[in-house]
């Protein structure tokens, strides 16, 4: 896409549940956040998981995701998770998401979606209203 997309970001507390043996976030749950931070930014453009299954007959699913773990957070810190499409197709969303502690880059991660119909899980082109958003 030859124009950058707006960065979306969404706070997420670090809990006694996300961590490991050793006081650190545990490296799954940082795809846990990302997913938090994919579906609030969804939610800005007017949109729940719910709403889009219901009303649009339509869903994101992930095809794949690559993360590189940078550093690690630590319980009780406050994390920034940023959203950003990195490039959009027929039914196809590429996205750009990242964890950081204040200005310190902890994770970035790129998720591949596909807009598949709720009831056949075959690929289908992203709504109209959607892509006009994110345009």
């Amino acid at each position: 896409m030859s124009e950058p997309h707006k960065i979306f970001s969404w706070p997420v507390r670090v809990y006694f549940q996300d961590t490991d043996a050793g006081g650190v976030v545990y490296h799954a749950n940082y795809v846990n956040f990302m997913e938090r931070a994919r579906t609030e930014w969804l939610r800005s453009f007017g949109y729940s998981n719910a709403a889009m299954m219901k009303e649009l007959g339509v869903m994101f699913v992930v095809r794949s995701l690559t993360v590189d773990y940078l550093k690690p957070a630590a319980l009780d810190d406050l994390l920034t998770l940023t959203t950003q499409i990195k490039d959009l197709g027929r039914s196809r969303v590429t996205l750009l998401q990242t964890a950081s502690r204040e200005d310190e880059l902890l994770t970035e991660g790129e998720v591949h979606l596909v807009c598949v119909g709720a009831e056949t899980f075959k690929p289908v082109s992203v709504p109209d209203m959607l892509r006009k958003q994110w345009s």
